[in-house]
C-alpha cells in the first residue's frame, strides 16, 4: 500500500489560492462588463474619459493615468483630462514619444524606467511639473482593428508594472473602444455643429463691415483663428496696376505690400483660380522665400484659395499660414473655400466703398492743396465748402464762412461777387473778372474770379462756384519773372524771400548781346517783319540763356542783357555764362542756313561778357516791377559788346571772367584796353570754340602766331611783332584782327608814342 506522502495543510491552501484567483477573476470580469455600462449611461467625452481613466487607475493600483486620442486632421494624439488635481488639453505629434510609439505599433508596453527610455518626452512633465517613474502604455483597438488612441498609467504605487497589468489595461480598452469611437464621433458633429454656428457668426459679423481696412483686418483675424494657423493674408487685385495689395498681414505691423499678380504661390492661385495646398513651402519652386529673410518668419506650409466675386471672376486670394501641429487637411480647404466665397461679397462692397472714399479723399486733397481758393454754393446760395487757400485770401476761417448766405458774406467792396453769382445763375455760363480788387479785413487782395454753375451729370443744377487767383504779392512776381527766367529758377527764387528781391551786392556774369546792323534790317523789312524777326531771334537766344540757368534782365531794341549768378548764384556762374555765348552764336548759324535757304539775309550778332560786383534787386511800383541790374560791371559788359566791331570779334570776354572760367576753351588774349568812361586798362579776350575747321582754318596755328605777335607788340618791338601778324593773315586772310595790328604796328612805327604800355584806348562806346 502507497504511504501519503503530502502535507495535511498543502491540500487547503492550494484550494485557497486558487478559489482566491478565481474570486479575482470573477471581480475582473464583472469590472469589464460594467465598463461598457458605466460609460454608456455617460453623455459627454470629458465624463467617459474621466472615468475609464479612474477606473484603469484604481484596477492597476497607479497614481495617474490619461487617455490620449488621435486627431486625424492634425495627426496628433490629444488628452482632454488628466488626473492629479487639474484638466487641460496636451497633444503632440502621433508618432512622437512612448504613447506615439505604442499608437503606431498598436502594440502595449511597459516602461519601469521612463527616463531611461529614449521614447520618453520630458516635456509633458515639465509642462505638468509631475514626474513619471514608471508607466503601462496600451493602444485603444476597436473590433476593426482601428487605433483610437493610447491609454497609458503612470507610477504604480507598489513596485513595477507586470504582465498582468498591461492585459488587464487591454482588456480594459478593448471594452471601451466602442464606447469611446462613439462618443468621438458625437464630439466631432456637435465640434462640426458648433464650428458652422460660429461660421455663420463670423460671416455676419465681416458682412456688415464697410471699411476696408477694418474689413481685411477681421477677415485675416477669423481665417487665421478658424484654420489654427500662424498667419494669414488677403492680397486684393489691382486692375489698374495688374498687381496683388494687402494693408495687412497677420501678426506683422500693418503695411502695404504689392507685387505682380502673377507672380509667387498667390499670383500662380489667381491666374489658374485653383487653390493650392502646400504642405512643404521650401521644396515648391514658387514659393519665394525672400520675404521670410527680410522679416525673420519661417514659413512651413501654405494654403492658398481664389477669391471670386458672384459673376465668377477671381478679384484675389486668401492665403494662411503654417497649420499648427501639421500641414492643412483637405477639410480647412474646403473650410477657407467656404469662408472666402462668403466674404467676397463684402469683400467687392468694402472695395467700392473705398474707392468712393478714396476719390473723395483725392478730390478734398486735391482742393485743399490747390493755390487758387475755392468756395461752392448749394443751390440757395449758401456757402458749402472754402479750401485752405480761399480761407487764406478771404481773411477768415471756417466758422465765419461755412453755412453763411452768399450776399451776407461778400459784402461792401465786395458785394458785386453777389452779383456776378446770381447772372451765372440766370445764364448758366462762367463770369471771369480780371485782376479785380478786394477787401478783406481792411486788406487788399489782387484776384481774378471766376464764378462757374455747378450741374451734375443729368444736367441738375447743383449751385455754383467761385475760384479766387491770388496775383497779388510773390503770385504777381513769379508771372513776372516766370517771362524772363527759368520758371523753377522763379519758383526758387521766390523762395528767397525779400532777402533776394529787396535787392542786394551780388558777383555776377553779366551778358550782353547785339545784331549787327540791325538798322539795315528794319529799312528792308518794315514795321511787322522786324517784330516778327525779333520774336524768333530773342525766342532762340532765351532758351540758350535759360538752359545755362541765366536769368533775362531786359530786351533794348535788338539787344538782350542778362546775368548769370543772379538772383540765384552758381558755383560756375562765367562758364555758363560762356557756354551760353558759344551756344547763341552756334544756334544762330543754324538758323542762318534755314534763313538764306529762304532766300533771307543771314543775321550776325556780338557777345560781351564780364564778372563783377553789381547790385541787383527788384525795381518798379506794385503794379509794375522789373528784376534787375545796374553798376560799372554791367556797363564794362556792355562795352565790350560794343569792341566786338571794332576787333572783329563775336565773343568779347574780361580778364575778371578769364580768371575765373573753370573749364578750357579756345581763347586769346587780344589787347589791353581802357574803354571809354573809364582811367584804368582791362585786359580783354576773344573766344573761338563756336568755330569749325570751315569757319576758321588752322586755328591753333593762328592763334601761335597772334600770341607771338602780341608779346612783341606788348614789348614795344613793332616790326617783329607786324610780322608775326603778317603770318597768321597767310594762315588765315579772313583774321581782321590780325589785319587791325599789322595796321596798328604800322602807324606805331611811323609814329613811335614817347611812352609804350602796350595799352589801347578806346574812343567810342
Amino acid at each position: 500500500m502507497k504511504k501519503n506522502t503530502d502535507n495535511p495543510a498543502t491540500v487547503p491552501d492550494t484550494m485557497q489560492g486558487k478559489l482566491h484567483e478565481l474570486e479575482q477573476g470573477l471581480k475582473q470580469a464583472e469590472m469589464l462588463l460594467s465598463i461598457s455600462n458605466k460609460l454608456a449611461a455617460i453623455d459627454s467625452m470629458d465624463g467617459i474619459l474621466e472615468v475609464f481613466v479612474n477606473m484603469a487607475i484604481h484596477e492597476l493600483s497607479a497614481e495617474r493615468g490619461s487617455i490620449f486620442l488621435n486627431d486625424r486632421g492634425t495627426g496628433e494624439l490629444y488628452s482632454i483630462v488628466a488626473q492629479g488635481g487639474f484638466k487641460r488639453q496636451i497633444r503632440f505629434l502621433n508618432t512622437s514619444g512612448i504613447a506615439g510609439d505604442v499608437f503606431k505599433m498598436a502594440k502595449g508596453v511597459i516602461v519601469n524606467d521612463a527616463y531611461k527610455d529614449k521614447r520618453f518626452n520630458r516635456e509633458i512633465d515639465q509642462q505638468t511639473g509631475y514626474k513619471t517613474r514608471n508607466m503601462v502604455c496600451v493602444p485603444i483597438v476597436t473590433g476593426k482593428s482601428d487605433v483610437l488612441g493610447v491609454v497609458q498609467v503612470l507610477n504604480k504605487q507598489a513596485g513595477k508594472f507586470t504582465t498582468d497589468d498591461m492585459n488587464l489595461l487591454e482588456a480594459m480598452t478593448t471594452q471601451a473602444a466602442i464606447v469611446l469611437q462613439t462618443a468621438q464621433f458625437v464630439e466631432q458633429m456637435q465640434c462640426s455643429r458648433a464650428q458652422e454656428l460660429e461660421f455663420l457668426d463670423i460671416v455676419a459679423d465681416i458682412t456688415s463691415e464697410i471699411e476696408l481696412s477694418t474689413l481685411l483686418q477681421k477677415v485675416m483675424s477669423e481665417a487665421t483663428k478658424m484654420l489654427h494657423a500662424e498667419r494669414s493674408t488677403l492680397f486684393i487685385n489691382d486692375a489698374k496696376t495688374n498687381e496683388l495689395w494687402s494693408m495687412v498681414g497677420e501678426g506683422i505691423d500693418a503695411t502695404q505690400i504689392r507685387f505682380p499678380n502673377h507672380l509667387g504661390i498667390a499670383g500662380a492661385v489667381f491666374t489658374s483660380g485653383k487653390s493650392v495646398n502646400i504642405p512643404y513651402a521650401y521644396a515648391d519652386l514658387r514659393f519665394n522665400p525672400a520675404f521670410d529673410y527680410k522679416t525673420g518668419f519661417f514659413t512651413r506650409s501654405i494654403l492658398c484659395t481664389p477669391v471670386a466675386n458672384k459673376q465668377g471672376k477671381v478679384i484675389g486670394v486668401t492665403q494662411v499660414l503654417n497649420k499648427r501641429g501639421g500641414p492643412f487637411t483637405d477639410e480647412d480647404e474646403s473650410r477657407l473655400k467656404a469662408f472666402t466665397a462668403q466674404i467676397s461679397i463684402a469683400l467687392e462692397n468694402a472695395k467700392l466703398f473705398n474707392d468712393i472714399q478714396n476719390m473723395k479723399n483725392y478730390n478734398e486733397s486735391m482742393l485743399q492743396s490747390m493755390s487758387n481758393g475755392v468756395i461752392t454754393l448749394d443751390e440757395e446760395g449758401k456757402i458749402i465748402t472754402c479750401n485752405a487757400s480761399g480761407l487764406r485770401i478771404l481773411k477768415t476761417d471756417v466758422e465765419q464762412i461755412i453755412g453763411k448766405e452768399t450776399g451776407s458774406f461778400f459784402t461792401g467792396q465786395n458785394s458785386w461777387i453777389l452779383d456776378k453769382v446770381r447772372q451765372v445763375e440766370q445764364t448758366r455760363s462762367a463770369e471771369i473778372t480780371m485782376d479785380a480788387a478786394l477787401i478783406f479785413n481792411g486788406e487788399s487782395v489782387s484776384a481774378n474770379v471766376t464764378v462757374l454753375p455747378l450741374v451734375s451729370d443729368e444736367k441738375k443744377k447743383l449751385g455754383n462756384m467761385i475760384i479766387l487767383e491770388d496775383i497779388s504779392g510773390e503770385k504777381r512776381m513769379k508771372s513776372t519773372m516766370s517771362r524772363y527766367m527759368d520758371p523753377a529758377l522763379a519758383d526758387q527764387l521766390l523762395a528767397g524771400g525779400d532777402d533776394i528781391l529787396g535787392g542786394k551786392s551780388t558777383l555776377a556774369t553779366v551778358l550782353f548781346s547785339d545784331i549787327r546792323g540791325f538798322t539795315t534790317f528794319t529799312e528792308e523789312l518794315g514795321a511787322h517783319g522786324t517784330v516778327s524777326l525779333l520774336n524768333e531771334y530773342f525766342t532762340l537766344m532765351m532758351e540758350c540763356i535759360q538752359a545755362e540757368g541765366g536769368m533775362l534782365d531786359k530786351f533794348i531794341g535788338d539787344a538782350i542783357m542778362a546775368g548769370f549768378g543772379i538772383p540765384i548764384p552758381y558755383d560756375d556762374n562765367e562758364d555758363r555764362a560762356l557756354r551760353c555765348a558759344i551756344e547763341m552764336i552756334k544756334s544762330l548759324w543754324q538758323w542762318n542756313i534755314k534763313r538764306v535757304a529762304d532766300k533771307k539775309k543771314p543775321i550776325d550778332i556780338g557777345i560781351g561778357l564780364n564778372t563783377d560786383t553789381v547790385v541787383s534787386g527788384n525795381i518798379g511800383s506794385p503794379k509794375r516791377m522789373d528784376f534787375t541790374m545796374i553798376g560799372d560791371g554791367v556797363n564794362l559788359a556792355s562795352r565790350l559788346e560794343s569792341a566786338c566791331k571794332q576787333y572783329g570779334a563775336r565773343i568779347l570776354i574780361s580778364e575778371n571772367t578769364y580768371h575765373k572760367l573753370r573749364g578750357i576753351y579756345q581763347v586769346r588774349d587780344i589787347d589791353d584796353v581802357i574803354v571809354k568812361g573809364k582811367t584804368r586798362a582791362v585786359r580783354i579776350y576773344e573766344v573761338l570754340d563756336y568755330h569749325t575747321e570751315e569757319t576758321f582754318p588752322r586755328l591753333m596755328e593762328v592763334a601761335g602766331y597772334f600770341r607771338e605777335g602780341r608779346k612783341a607788340y606788348q614789348a614795344g618791338d613793332w616790326d617783329h611783332s607786324a610780322k608775326l601778324f603778317r603770318e597768321s593773315l597767310k594762315l588765315h586772310p579772313a583774321d581782321k584782327l590780325s589785319q587791325i595790328y599789322v595796321e596798328r604796328c604800322e602807324q606805331l612805327q611811323a609814329d613811335p608814342p614817347t611812352t609804350w604800355n602796350g595799352v589801347w584806348k578806346m574812343t567810342s562806346k
